[in-house]
């Protein structure tokens, strides 16, 4: 059981095996995440912080597509999941950033919880078919694929990039700072 924080995180463990220090880093970034965004209204998850159009709200959402993406996608060959699945994303690359001023608090929050609940069962099951040597069912046009300790570890470079972002956004609205 990992100690937990004032914050209520999962502290990566100290000494402890390759994958449980991947997972415990990506678990840790994703409470980060949580408690960036906890308690707040449609205001709070759309404000954004000087010339930047970037919202927790839209940090929110746009982790989502990235956990989907590696996850289900890359990881595992299978198709998106909706609201990926009929997204023009040559019309709009950033759709994930823009379209969640349209949804609620609430929609935003569930689609990114149910999207790391699925990621996951999802590395759970890679792990038990070849552990992080396992390599995603797709490939690059080369026809290299990534193993999944490398998307494990872009995951958290992703978590850990957008918390930073987040916790300026965050101290705007109401002055809470914090990793």
């Amino acid at each position: 059981m990992p100690d937990i924080d004032e914050q209520g995180r999962p502290e990566p463990p100290l000494a402890a095996d390759e994958t449980s220090t991947l997972l415990g880093f990506l678990e840790f970034h994703r409470a980060t995440l949580t408690w960036k965004c906890a308690g707040l209204d449609t205001g709070g998850l759309g404000a954004t912080v000087g010339a930047s159009s970037m919202t927790l709200g839209g940090m929110l959402k746009h982790l989502a597509f990235v956990e989907d993406y590696w996850c289900s996608r890359w990881l595992h060959g299978r198709d998106p999941e909706p609201p990926w699945d009929t997204v023009d994303w040559k019309a709009d690359s950033d759709w994930d950033w823009h379209s969640a001023a349209e949804d609620t608090p609430e929609q935003l929050r569930t689609l990114w919880q149910d999207t790391v609940a699925r990621s996951r069962a999802l590395v759970t099951q890679a792990l038990a078919d070849g552990g992080l040597e396992r390599l995603a069912r797709r490939t690059w046009p080369d026809g290299r694929a990534p193993s999944l300790r490398w998307i494990l570890v872009h995951l958290v470079e992703e978590y850990a990039r957008h918390n930073g972002h987040a916790d300026l956004l965050r101290e705007s609205l109401d002055g809470r700072t914090g990793e």
